[in-house]
Formats: structure tokens, sequence, C-alpha cells
């Protein structure tokens, strides 16, 4: 409808329509030829505007005020005294909440009548045209139904439809969760990353994190993954969009493949659980907020610790479920014919060369180290001691285990971020990327004592055996970690590293060793088993897996670190061996368990099959779901939240 300039006055001051709207409609009907804005209107406008800027003052200085007064109820420590700035505090959050925020941030303080309409929908008293302007206008969505998360709770954001044509709605709280949680996770990226970008010469947005937090998503553009420049809060909402559908996907699958009972999570996640909402709870406290307070100004309405536990129960049963598709294909097996048939058709994928490899620091090093390196490789470790950068690496490079390399395959080489496995800048007919060091590497024109020639990288890599396929057999494992880190008090008097093992003094690492030693003696005096041995990693390991008993299973050559590698591919290893190991992170009780039936070039196969199949299962289940945007629902989405603001 085209509403006259008189009319779209009159419904600012009747029903407390918004300013910036307002504005809008005029603006729409001077585009019109039959419509036009008196000079008296205009002068009306121009006097709603310095009565915005005013308002826009306020909230300033009471935002102010608010702050100042969360600083020193954190630094408060009578109680008495803190409560009565907690009352002071919420009365200027009352008057600010006073004053009405648009859609679009413009201002305007909430007049009378407008705060009588409100009681009058509180009071279920509702007369459909006002409730219409009430809703349209976006003065519910600012309002104080809004602001106990009404329509949050109860709006829906999205329906999600599965291949059974059975619906499920997804709350707006629940979108305003998972918004926060995706904007801080992107936040952290990019600060973390930030640290690092002129040292390494990162280019942030190569990275697709060129986004200044500073300023309104919805004014800065981004390219998304099909190439389309969208504003970041579009990229976002996208993120949050495709989260949501997947996450709630394999949730609801994982309830029908349970008889339709929600599955339980491990205790594990449970404690997991518990300690996040630990952690915003001291963080509430710090700020001066009730937990449920805390969150709903951190991640948005609607979203309290309830919300919260129960998001993150429902993404551990969808994660378990999906894990558990996973590890069913993993131990997925083929038939000899389709492991020679991928054999022959992924033979660049496989092919492997026993070899020995450093990283210069430059390529004029590299230069000289290829220059100096003798015909046999025997002097390849003085060499790399010489030309390592730290202390660390200069005294453990001067062991041959440390720059010998077994079964190497081109993406172990990647994996290590060689120079030598760098892609090269021209592209194949197909587009895709091209690897000639690589080539050159695997090429069957290699012999025994080959060096790679190229001199404008920093990889020297000596061949001992030329590309063939890796028959070594995986192995099971099981290490228990001491580290020497060296940690100091922070404030809060708990530990925090300061410092990687590499920098730990000769007495932290004496220290580590005599812990070690007795780890290993208690294992002695045990019953000597893998098991047993499990129950001691999960007591003393401080590796991830300490949880799992320190197992690592089908272990493939150069999976782990030198030293460790070199202790589970002995020739003479055999189960039940135990033996304390020393590597770059600490001191390792080693436990190996068994070595498997399958040589690395027919697992690294295995695994590869059983990633395609978990892939096209995985894809069966996104098209078996749709998500469907609940247009009103999206009004009462919330944007530009920070947990840390």
């Amino acid at each position: 409808t085209v509403l006259s300039g008189k009319n779209a006055f009159k419904l600012y001051d009747t029903y407390g329509f918004p300013l910036d709207l307002t504005k809008e409609i005029l603006e729409e009907n001077l585009e019109d030829k039959d419509t036009e804005v008196s000079p008296k209107e205009a002068k009306k406008l121009a006097k709603l505007e310095a009565k915005q800027k005013k308002a826009d003052d306020k909230i300033d200085e009471l935002s102010d005020q608010i702050d100042k007064l969360r600083e020193d109820i954190k630094n408060q420590p009578d109680q008495k005294a803190k409560n009565k700035l907690r009352k002071q505090r919420d009365e200027l959050i009352a008057q600010r909440e006073g004053i009405y925020t648009s859609k679009d941030g413009m201002t305007i303080p909430m007049s009378k009548k407008n705060k009588n309409i409100i009681k009058s929908v509180i009071a279920i008293v509702l007369i459909a045209v006002l409730l219409c302007v009430y809703i349209v206008t976006g003065a519910a969505r600012h309002g104080l139904l809004s602001y106990f998360g009404v329509p949050q709770d109860t709006l829906t954001a999205y329906t999600i439809t599965d291949g059974d044509g059975n619906s499920h709605n997804i709350k707006v709280s629940t979108y305003n969760y998972y918004f926060a949680v995706e904007y801080n996770n992107l936040r952290q990226k990019k600060s973390t990353y930030s640290q690092y970008s002129s040292q390494y010469g990162l280019d942030l947005s190569s990275m697709n994190l060129n986004v200044d937090f500073e300023k309104k998503l919805s004014k800065q553009t981004t390219t998304n993954d099909d190439g389309k420049t969208v504003t970041w809060a579009q990229y976002i909402d996208d993120e949050v969009k495709d989260n949501i559908k997947s996450t709630y996907s394999y949730y609801y699958e994982a309830v029908k493949a349970n008889k339709g009972k929600e599955p339980s999570i491990t205790d594990d996640q449970k404690k997991e659980l518990q300690e996040t909402l630990d952690k915003y709870e001291s963080s509430a406290k710090e700020a001066g907020y009730a937990l449920d307070g805390y969150l709903k100004a951190a991640m948005g309405k609607g979203v309290d610790s309830a919300l919260v536990k129960r998001e993150m129960t429902i993404a551990y049963i969808s994660d378990n479920y999906k894990n558990g598709l996973t590890d069913k294909y993993a131990e997925k097996g083929y038939s000899e014919d389709v492991y020679n048939t991928y054999k022959k058709e992924h033979k660049s994928d496989l092919l492997a060369v026993d070899v020995k490899y450093f990283e210069c620091s430059s390529a004029d090093d590299a230069k000289k180290f290829k220059k100096a390196l003798k015909a046999d490789g025997s002097n390849f470790a003085e060499l790399a001691s010489k030309y390592s950068s730290s202390d660390w690496d200069k005294t453990a490079n001067k062991d041959a285990v440390e720059t010998t390399y077994y079964d190497m395959t081109r993406s172990t080489f990647k994996g290590l971020s060689a120079a030598i496995a760098s892609a090269d800048s021209e592209k194949d007919k197909n587009g895709n990327e091209t690897y000639s060091n690589l080539d050159w590497l695997y090429s069957s024109d290699r012999k025994a004592g080959d060096v790679n020639t190229n001199q404008d990288i920093t990889s020297v890599v000596y061949i001992i055996k030329p590309a063939h396929y890796p028959t070594t057999n995986t192995v099971n494992i099981r290490h228990i970690l001491v580290t020497p880190y060296y940690t100091e008090k922070d404030s809060d008097d708990s530990s925090s590293s300061s410092k990687d093992a590499t920098e730990a003094t000769a007495d932290q690492w004496k220290a580590a060793y005599k812990q070690a030693q007795t780890i290993l003696k208690e294992y002695q005096k045990g019953k000597k088993t893998a098991d047993s041995f499990g129950e001691l990693a999960k007591k003393y390991s401080e590796d991830n897996n300490a949880s799992k008993g320190g197992v690592y299973e089908n272990v493939t050559p150069n999976q782990m670190v030198s030293t460790f590698d070199a202790w589970c591919f002995d020739s003479a290893r055999k189960a039940g061996d135990v033996e304390i190991v020393k590597t770059k992170f600490g001191y390792h009780v080693m436990y190996f368990e068994k070595k498997n039936d399958m040589p690395t070039w027919k697992y690294n196969a295995q695994q590869a099959m059983a990633g395609e199949d978990s892939k096209s299962a995985s894809d069966k289940i996104d098209s078996k779901y749709t998500s469907k945007t609940n247009s009103f629902g999206k009004y009462f989405f919330e944007i530009d939240t920070d947990i840390d603001s």
C-alpha cells in the first residue's frame, strides 16, 4: 500500500511506527510522481531526526555508565556493596531499555502511548489492527515480550523436513545460539591467524577472514563457497543455517536408529558440557551477571543455560552418530580384486619413497647443504644439525633417525608442509594443481642416491629407496605422555603453559623422566597387560587420547614424530614391549600391542575407499532433509552478538 506522508506520520505518532521506516515510506513516495511531501512534513521529519540524535547520545551515555558499574561490580569484594551496585546497574539498564531501537539501529524515545500499547499486548487485550502494526513495525522485537525471550522461545526459525515428510520446527532461540557460536568462532579464528599474518605473510583475504568486527556485518562483503559476493551477515547466516540443518539431520537419524528414543551421550561429553556451563558461570560472575542473564546478553534473547545444555547435547548425539557411520565404513573390508583395481587406478596416491629429508630456512642454505652433502648421504644428519635454526633441533638432528623417513607418500610430504610438496603456479589442462617437484621425486627414473636439484626451494631430499608400494604393516600401540612443560602461576593462581617442551630446562626434563620411570615401574608391578597400561594412561597421560587408554590403532609410518615412529616400526618389536622414548613433546612410556595383518598401501587404499563410501552415506542423509526459513521468525534473529562484549 502506498501511503502519503501524512499517513506515514500518523502511523509514527499513533502506533510508534519506527522513524527509519517512516523515512523509508517518505523516500519511496518521493519516487512516486503522484505523491508529494509537504514542506510541513519535511520540517517535522527534520525535528524528528534531531530527536533521534538526542536519543542516540543518551544511549551512549547510559552504556558508558553501565560498563563502569559492571567493572566496579567485578572489583568490589564486599557482597553488600556489590548488590547495591547491581541495583544501580539494573536501573540504568531499565532506562536504556526505555529508549526504542529499531531494526536498522535508529532510535527514538519510547513514548507513553507506545508503552500503553505494549501493556495492552502483554495483558492479551489485542486489537487486530494494532497488533499487526505492532509486529510489522518491529516494536515487538524490541518490546518487553521480546526482552524476556517470549518470541524467541515460541516462534520457528526453520522448518526441517525429513525424507518421510515429517516436519521439525527449530526455534529462534536455537538460531541465536548457533549464530553466537559461529560468530565467535570466526572472531577467534581471525584473531589467531592475525597474530601470524605478518610473521608468516598470511593473506587474511585469501583465507576469507577479511571481516572487520568493528563495523556492521551487513555493510561488508565477502565471497561464499559458490563464488558469489554476499554480505558478511548473509555469509554467517548461511553458515548457521547449514550447521543447524546438518546437526539436526544426524540427530534425527540417531533418534530414529535408536527406535525413537534419544541416545545417551558419553560420560566424557557430560563432563565437558558441565565444564562449559561452569566457565560461563564464572564469566557471568566476573561481568556482574546471573548466568542466564549473561547468556542472553552474550548470545541473544531466548538463550539460557537450559538451552545451551540442550543444544550441546543434541550436537554431541549428532556427532556421535556421524562418527559412528565413519567408524563403520573405516572398518569395512573389500575383496582382493577391488584392492588391486584401486591400486592400479591410484598408483600415484599409494606409491612411497624412503628418504633423508630436511627443510632449510632459506633456498641459499638448501643450496649450500646439497653442495656439501656426500654422495652416500653419510653426513646428512651432521648438515641438518648445522643448518637447524633452534638449539633443540641442532641437538636432535645429530641423530640420523630424526631426518630419516620411510614409506613417505605424496600426502605425507604435503602434511609436513614441505616446500617440495608445494603446488606449482600453473595448473594442468583440467584446472588441477600440479606438483612438478613431487613428480620428480616419485618418477620411475629415480634411483638411490639422487638429490632434488630444484634450486629455488628450501627442501633437501636424498633418496634411499625410490618409489615403491609400502609393505610395512600398520601397528597398534599405547603410550603415556609426560611433559616437561614450563608453567607459571597466573593472576587467578591456576597453572598456564608459557613454553613448549623444547624450551624446558634440564631440571624440568629430568623431573619428567623421573615421573616416566615411576609410571613404568607401577606398570611392571601390576598385571602387565594392555588394559592395565590403558588404566595408567587414563590416570597419568597428558596426551589428548588419555581417556581412550593412550591407544593408537593402525599407525602408519611417519604418522608420528621421528623417534616415536622409529620405536613403533623397529623390526625387532614384539607384543608387550615397553620402553621410555623421548620426543620434542616429552617422554613417552610406550607399550606395543601388535602388528596388524594389513600392509600400509592396502590400509591407505581401504581408508580412501571407505572415506568415499562414508561421504556417499553422508550425502544421502543430507539430501533427505530440507530446511525452510520462517519469514516471520527471521525477524527476531539476533546478529552481531559477541560472548566477550
